[in-house]
């Protein structure tokens, strides 16, 4: 990977043969664990301006109709978050010139309360080709990392670093963009079940003066997300009766036909739906173009014939890309030696990719199976990995927040989301701590477990998994953004991250997480002691810059009307510790949270304790269910009383 100074530039085709889709990933960290930025691109013709506000893509404008532009969203990486964006080069039309890539902040906040700002390019198999990081951000609230430019019919790279006080609207404003943040916005409506054709009569031809009308201007301001509504009486006669589903799990009862009813459901459904399809195979370097899948797919590989479990195929411009796809389900792993195979048989034939999908969660550093390519294979084949957990998340985004445009679509998604969440279809995600939880338990309980034991160091490596999959699911039930927070010291891979919370855990016998959720004050803390066998979710509240304490107290304990009485509130102070006690007590009395001395309140810390579950795998008493219960319930009667 080439590294770039402030000002710099590369050719891209002098750095890969496969630079005709590109994928820009913009990443930062955040000291406190708290705050983000969201980027934007825009692209500019020969006179440095946007053609129109159409060429201005942010959080309210991800996708551009040809598929040229895509933001891809953000994924968690072993100390902060990335966010991502795929170019397809050559549907960007020709009179643009320049695209620049860019990132905002917002509600007062700026990249200098943000570390480790870095940009990478990748070409379209995931090698990257270009580092540029930025050390002097300042107090600005929007910056410009870089461009793309054409220079002689050929793309390069340019690292800009420029900042802007005036922050995302400031920015796109002096590119030309309109911006209208006082527009009123109207939330899309919930897609109603009903067939293509009966939504289609519905909608009127529109009158001469509405079709003359001017585009709404773009906003910088966020959208905000709007629940589905509630679902439609029954016309059952009693509860016995059972809905017809479009994709059936009854009649499953091997690990093979589960295998194989889950890579045909999901395949079809991805090639129907192709804003669906485009979310899974976007970050796999796949253009937006026609798809088509394909199961039980014989290819030659010796003298036997293999057979992946399914193959996608996008045509772009002429162009194929191609994947293996290699699925397994009720927790089964992956055969290094299959997959091994598969590899080899992508690199003969030309394609692009081969991913894994399981439902194992894949970690930074930690690859879920070994794999080694033939050196003499010139093309290079990028393995990927899917878990079930990102499937469902995406499906569940799709319909239950930003929704699609076709009824139709709406109901597959839903049906799909069904069936990948019954018991029977082997898709549930992470459920099993693996083998190395019940002794690694059992020694924290005899204090037995020595430091540099390797079970622990599995243990961790479980723990991680299961709270990367808590995010997941938190963050399609909500529609907004939760990844982990990793805080450790600036460069420590995520190997040696891990070695010294293995050495934690048998020190105090306890594993830990955060959790930041956009929208949520403070960071959502998990701990679970397995000396106790409590968990605790907890979350800190800094204290208001006005008024006085008492009246924090009083505020504070009227938002918490509805939570639990059982939750603990301890006061916050310089120092040392304050004041604690449980919400029953202190309804009556909110004064009795406050110190006794005139020490200065810092903030209110709040938490809930729950018993978990003893055991590895997914049954009623298992500890992955009881942690997933405890963020659920944490944040549904805790956090969301102070949003």
């Amino acid at each position: 990977m080439q590294e770039l100074a402030k000002g710099a530039n590369a050719a891209l085709a002098a750095l890969s043969e496969s630079v005709d889709s590109v994928v820009v990933g913009l990443n930062w960290t955040s000291p406190t664990g708290e705050g983000d930025a969201d980027i934007s691109v825009l692209l500019l013709n020969s006179d440095g301006k946007v053609r129109s506000d159409a060429d201005f893509y942010f959080y309210n404008n991800p996708v551009a109709p040809d598929g040229s532009v895509q933001l891809l969203g953000k994924t968690p990486t072993g100390d902060g978050s990335q966010d991502r964006i795929g170019f397809d080069l050559t549907a960007i039309p020709a009179e643009v010139t320049r695209i620049v890539v860019a990132a905002s902040r917002y509600e007062g906040a700026h990249f200098g309360e943000l570390e480790n700002l870095r940009l990478t390019l990748a070409d379209g198999v995931g090698t990257e080709l270009v580092g540029f990081t930025i050390t002097d951000t300042g107090p600005m609230s929007a910056f410009i990392f870089g461009e793309l430019y054409r220079r002689d019919g050929a793309w390069k790279f340019r690292a800009v670093g420029q900042g802007y006080g005036s922050g995302l609207a400031g920015l796109a404003t002096d590119f030309g963009v309109d911006i209208d943040d006082a527009a009123e916005e109207e939330a899309p409506a919930p897609v109603e079940q009903a067939p293509e054709e009966t939504v289609r009569a519905q909608v009127p031809a529109p009158r001469p003066a509405e079709a003359a009308k001017a585009p709404a201007r773009p906003r910088t301001a966020k959208k905000k997300v709007t629940l589905p509504k509630a679902p439609r009486r029954s016309l059952a006669d009693n509860d016995s009766w059972r809905e017809a589903r479009l994709f059936p799990v009854s009649a499953l009862k091997s690990d093979r036909d589960r295998e194989a009813r889950a890579t045909s459901v999901l395949l079809s459904v991805m090639a129907q739906i192709p804003e669906f399809g485009r979310r899974l195979t976007a970050a796999f370097g796949a253009p937006a173009g026609r798809m088509e899948t394909f199961t039980e797919v014989a290819l030659p590989y010796g003298d036997t014939p293999r057979r992946p479990d399914g193959v996608i195929r996008v045509e772009r411009a002429g162009k194929l890309w191609t994947a293996l796809v290699e699925t397994k389900t009720n927790g089964n792993a992956l055969r290094g030696e299959q997959v091994q195979a598969y590899m080899d048989i992508a690199a003969r034939r030309g394609y692009e990719a081969v991913i894994t999908l399981t439902n194992d969660v894949e970690l930074e550093g930690s690859p879920l199976v070994d794999v080694k390519i033939d050196g003499r294979r010139k093309h290079k084949v990028a393995l990927r990995h899917l878990s079930w957990a990102e499937v469902a998340h995406q499906a569940q985004m799709l319909i239950q927040h930003e929704g699609v445009n076709d009824a139709a679509h709406a109901w597959l998604l839903r049906e799909l989301l069904h069936y990948l969440q019954h018991e029977n279809s082997g898709c549930h995600g992470f459920q099993n701590m693996g083998a190395a939880w019940v002794p690694v338990r059992n020694g924290i309980d005899d204090e037995t477990l020595c430091q540099g034991d390797p079970r622990a160091l599995e243990v961790v490596e479980s723990w991680e998994r299961l709270v990367r999959q808590v995010c997941l699911r938190l963050g399609g039930e909500l529609g907004h953004k939760v990844l982990p927070v990793q805080r450790s010291r600036r460069g420590t891979d995520p190997a040696a991250r891990r070695v010294l919370l293995a050495d934690q855990l048998c020190a105090d016998g306890r594993l830990g997480a955060e959790l930041r959720i956009e929208g949520t004050p403070g960071v959502l803390a998990l701990t679970a002691d397995l000396r106790t066998g409590r968990l605790r979710t907890s979350i800190e509240i800094p204290a208001p810059t006005q008024g006085y304490p008492l009246s924090w107290a009083k505020r504070l304990i009227r938002r918490l009307a509805e939570a639990p009485a059982d939750l603990h509130v301890e006061t916050l102070v310089e120092g040392g510790a304050g004041p604690r006690s449980t919400l029953e007590r202190l309804r009556p009395e909110p004064g009795n949270m406050l110190p006794t001395t005139n020490t200065p309140v810092t903030g209110f810390r709040l938490s809930l304790l729950k018993t978990m579950g003893s055991t590895r795998g997914n049954a009623e008493s298992s500890f992955i269910r009881s942690v997933d219960e405890a963020v659920h319930r944490f944040h549904r009667s805790v956090v969301a009383c102070l949003e």
